[in-house]
């Protein structure tokens, strides 16, 4: 595994497409870009099982993946890093059988930083409105001019059904004997062009964390993340990745609970990589 910005002009368009292709995050929710692949028909990511909480509601991390944000430039374009990534979510979207990313504006573009924001909606009723996302993301390096979009099939198509594993499951993620959520050491699979921890193992095990730390809180695991916001505070290079997590109680009557978080990079001197919070409510009955 090698940084992209180290891979030769030559060589970038094929090393690009090879990892693009290989990278789990995109490729298991059903995430697609058009601004990657010249052949997408059907932009809309189906909501499967293994993308619901205990209540049935929506869980943050797909949405999160669909929608990563930030700079307004590609991967053919730039090298992008993530900094900040919030989500509002308005509707649990229990009966929504596809969401669709759209409204996605670059509010400000920089020489190196860029700030965006995009609504999810029901794939099927434009106007029920699932989520909002806020980002900003950083450019961290050039890329060979010129660059064409791919041609190929980049996810998986996975059928619907009660078989199918967690996702901290599919993301390599596991709760170790002492208590903490961790990802393992970093593999070609979960890992951004530049070498890095990707951002979708992150936000599907920070949710893993929060969600058990917020069930013990609250003493029900049917409960749906309302608010999440998340800073990327270094790039994760080595793992595991450990997760460490408190919570808190609102006084109002209102059933919500904060969670925060930080992750850690156990290989990299146990530097900090990333930082969340999570507010849940009770879900609907």
């Amino acid at each position: 595994m090698r940084d992209i910005r180290e891979v030769p002009a030559e060589e970038y368009w094929d090393e690009l497409r090879r990892r693009w292709g290989g990278l789990l995050s995109y490729r298991y929710i059903g995430a697609q870009f058009s601004s990657m692949n010249a052949n997408i028909t059907d932009p809309s990511v189906t909501l499967r099982r293994d993308m619901r909480n205990a209540a049935g509601g929506i869980m943050a991390a797909p949405l999160s993946i669909c929608s990563p944000g930030g700079i307004a430039r590609s991967d053919l374009e730039a090298v992008p890093n993530p900094v900040i990534h919030s989500l509002q979510i308005l509707d649990d979207a229990v009966d929504v059988r596809r969401v669709l990313v759209t409204d996605s504006v670059s509010l400000h573009e920089g020489r190196r930083m860029g700030y965006s924001r995009t609504k999810i909606v029901d794939a099927d009723d434009p106007d029920r409105v699932i989520a909002f996302i806020e980002s900003q993301g950083a450019s961290i390096g050039d890329v060979p001019p010129g660059l064409g979009k791919f041609d190929d099939d980049p996810i998986d198509h996975i059928e619907d059904s009660p078989d199918l594993p967690p996702l901290w499951q599919v993301f390599g993620g596991s709760r170790r004997d002492d208590g903490h959520w961790v990802l393992p050491e970093l593999t070609v699979e979960l890992a951004s062009p530049d070498a890095a921890l990707h951002i979708g193992p992150q936000h599907v095990i920070l949710e893993a964390a929060a969600v058990e730390l917020a069930a013990e809180r609250a003493g029900t695991d049917r409960l749906q993340v309302w608010s999440k916001t998340v800073m990327h505070l270094s790039r994760g290079k080595v793992g595991p990745f450990r997760v460490d997590g408190t919570t808190s109680t609102g006084r109002d009557g209102s059933g919500r609970i904060g969670v925060q978080l930080t992750m850690f990079d156990e290989g990299n001197g146990d530097r900090a990589v990333t930082s969340a919070a999570f507010v849940f409510g009770p879900a609907r009955a």
